[in-house]
This record gives structure tokens, C-alpha cells and sequence, in this order.
């Protein structure tokens, strides 16, 4: 497939080699797409965002259904990327402030510098602010101040919608992997109000081992096969997206 390059940014991370690139697929009409590239793998490119935006709609769309929560939503995204969830999350009126968390300063930077598509979009709307840090770390925090938020110490979310690693198994880090163990899904639910929802993206098929954490700790599970138009290898692919919610008593 040919295609023209543009690296519009390259730094060194505590991840790896992080590059923004931006090329013109010609046999797809000279179709613009930006890439995230961490490394070795694809982070994210904008032509795949169908499940980004999917774990915004699907998360929210399980608070909307929701009784025991009603609207002014506090929301979470782990991982900015090119904001496709993050763009997502904000087109619902119900939500009242999102915050973002990105380990990978650079990121923000591209999107605070317009040279992603979706920077100016984000950071013109009022309800949203990126955070610089690691969201594992904050996520297991278990103290009386832990909140995702700098600004308000204790604080909690009626949702969080995670995009970082691949899957629950194929980590970016080897310390992220507490996490998804149910001690460390518990100091997550703790964070969210009595009916708040988890949803996180993973490139796997629905994994029995960690569906079985997630009910250790949430009162509902659901996983949802995202299927979607891959012009690079033809066909579809598919990811999942897991969506769980907090015991509202």
C-alpha cells in the first residue's frame, strides 16, 4: 500500500521511543492518518477508532441505563492517545468534567501544540483537562487522598474508560499488571460512586480468567466484541471492550 511519511515528532520516554508520524495512503483516496508509535508497536493510528469511541459510548450508554446514577457525570479516560474516546465521552451532555491521564507527556503535548486533529477540539472544551501521570499508580493508590484528579483530593468518578495497554495480558509495562488482578480492580471501584461504571479496551477476545476478576469485584460484567473495517489486511478485525459496574449499595 503506498503511502507518504511526515515524522511530525520523535522523543525518548521512560516506554521507549515515541514517535507521532503522519502519512498519505494513496490507495485510499490520499486518506491523512496520524500514528502513535511506542517502540516497536502502534499505539494508535486514526484509521482504527471505531473501538475507541465504542468504549466512550458503551460505558456511558451502561451509566446512562443506570437508575441509581442520574446525569453531571465525573468521567475518567486512562490514556489520551488521539482523543478518539476522549472526543467521544465529551459529545454526551450528560457528562460534566473529564479528565484525562496520560503517563506520556509528549502526548499532551501534541495535542496542547494542534499537531494532532483533535487538539484544538479538546482543549477549547471546558470540561475537559489532561493529566500528566500514571493512571496504574493512581488507580491502586489506596489513600484517604487518592483521586484521579490533583485538583480535588478524594474525589470520585462515575465512570473510568481505560485504553493504555493491548489486553489485559500484553502489558506496555510489566508493573501495570497488579491491576488487573481483582485487589487491584477493588482499589479502582473505590474510586468510582455506589453504580459507577469500569470499561476498558483490549485487543484480545474475551478472557474467562479476567472476566472472573471483574466479578470478584463489580456487581455486573459484560463483554462486547467491537468489530470493524480493516483496509490495511481486508476484511474486519475485531477487539473487545469489558464494561462493569460498581454495586450501587
Amino acid at each position: 500500500m503506498s503511502a507518504s511519511f511526515q515524522e511530525l515528532d520523535y522523543r525518548q520516554t521512560p516506554l521507549g521511543e515515541l514517535i507521532l508520524r503522519r502519512r498519505t495512503v494513496l490507495s485510499l483516496n490520499n486518506l491523512e492518518v496520524y500514528e502513535i508509535i511506542l517502540g516497536d508497536s502502534f499505539l494508535m493510528s486514526s484509521l482504527f477508532t471505531a473501538v475507541e469511541i465504542a468504549l466512550a459510548d458503551l460505558g456511558l450508554a451502561a451509566l446512562e441505563k443506570n437508575g441509581d446514577v442520574e446525569g453531571n457525570w465525573d468521567v475518567v479516560v486512562g490514556g489520551l492517545g488521539l482523543g478518539y474516546t476522549a472526543r467521544a465521552a465529551l459529545q454526551n451532555s450528560k457528562l460534566r468534567s473529564l479528565s484525562v491521564v496520560e503517563t506520556l507527556e509528549p502526548v499532551i503535548d501534541w495535542h496542547q501544540q494542534a499537531l494532532v486533529p483533535l487538539g484544538p477540539e479538546l482543549t477549547t472544551d471546558s470540561r475537559c483537562q489532561f493529566v500528566h501521570g500514571d493512571f496504574f499508580a493512581l488507580a491502586l493508590d489506596t489513600s484517604p487522598a487518592a483521586s484521579f484528579d490533583p485538583q480535588q483530593p478524594g474525589q470520585k468518578v462515575h465512570a473510568v474508560l481505560l485504553d493504555i495497554d493491548h489486553s489485559p495480558n500484553k502489558l506496555l509495562a510489566d508493573q501495570n499488571g497488579s491491576f488487573y488482578q481483582a485487589d487491584g480492580l477493588r482499589c479502582l471501584a473505590d474510586k468510582l460512586h455506589p453504580g459507577g461504571i469500569f470499561a476498558l479496551w483490549s485487543d484480545d477476545p474475551p478472557d474467562d480468567v479476567f472476566i472472573k476478576s471483574l466479578e470478584e469485584v463489580f456487581v455486573s460484567c459484560e463483554s462486547h466484541i467491537v468489530t470493524f473495517d480493516n483496509p490495511i489486511r481486508g476484511g474486519q478485525s475485531a477487539s473487545t471492550v469489558y464494561v462493569a459496574r460498581r454495586s450501587p449499595t
